[in-house]
Formats: structure tokens, sequence, C-alpha cells
């Protein structure tokens, strides 16, 4: 893969988004890769044990943000800013605290100004641990 294609997203220093803003003291400042060649993103994280729910697992809505973050970043390869107006999760199995997993989301089809995405965390062996699906509805170009 050329590295021309992938585009780095970091955590920007002026944004205040709890998932991916910099600029949000309590934020969690995800960062993630864009691929155009493969219109996917991707991101690899350890989560800490302050966004745990219970029994040592992340929490079920911080996974909703990672995973709607990931399907979010997708929307740069539409060239739209969009929001998201359905989220659907599955939680398939626990995902420890302090445990790498790998994030990635791709796009499954475009409808007009519905953008529809789909994503997974999964454990550094592949094992899916969650799933989305999502339709975002963009709201201008870039």
């Amino acid at each position: 893969m050329d590295a021309a294609e992938i585009e780095q997203l970091p955590a920007l220093p002026d944004n205040t988004c709890f998932g991916c803003g910099g600029a949000n003291p309590i934020g969690m400042k995800l960062a993630f890769e864009l691929d155009h060649a493969q219109r996917r993103s991707r991101g690899r994280f350890q989560f800490g044990p302050e966004l745990q729910g219970g029994n040592r697992t992340l929490h079920g809505g911080i996974i909703a943000v990672v995973l709607d973050e990931a399907m979010g970043k997708l929307t740069r390869l539409a060239g739209v800013r969009a929001v998201t107006a359905e989220l659907n999760i599955e939680y398939l199995r626990p995902i420890p605290i302090q445990k790498p997993v790998e994030v990635e989301a791709w796009e499954v089809s475009r409808d007009g100004r519905n953008l529809h995405y789909q994503g997974e965390i999964r454990d550094p062996d592949g094992k899916p641990l969650a799933r989305a699906r999502a339709r975002f509805v963009a709201i201008a170009t870039r």
C-alpha cells in the first residue's frame, strides 16, 4: 500500500468532540488512519479503567462512541460533512480494558445524502468483539 493513500487523522487540538477532539480535557482523543485506496478507516487502541463498565470490560456506551467515530471518519471519503442518523451496535463479546483492540470501518452504500457504513472492533487475532451499522446524513460538502 502506498503511504500517500493513508491519511492520518489525529485528535485535533482545537476540536472539542468527546470522541476525537484534542481540546476536550475529558475526551477520548481517538485518532484514526483513513485508507483512501481501500476506502476504510482504522484505529488501534487500548482503553483504561476509567472507561470500564462492569467486570473490567469496556463500557457499552464507549464501544458505541468508538464505532461511531470510526464510521464518521469515512465521511471524508465522500467529501461531505455528515451526522449520525441511525446507529445499531451488536455487542458480540466483552471487550477487556487495558488490552489492545483494532477498529475498522467501511462504506456499504450511498443513497443521495444517506451514507451507510459498517464497523467492527476486533481483538489482535482478528476476532470480532463488537460490530455496528450506521446511517449518516450529509449536511454539507467539504
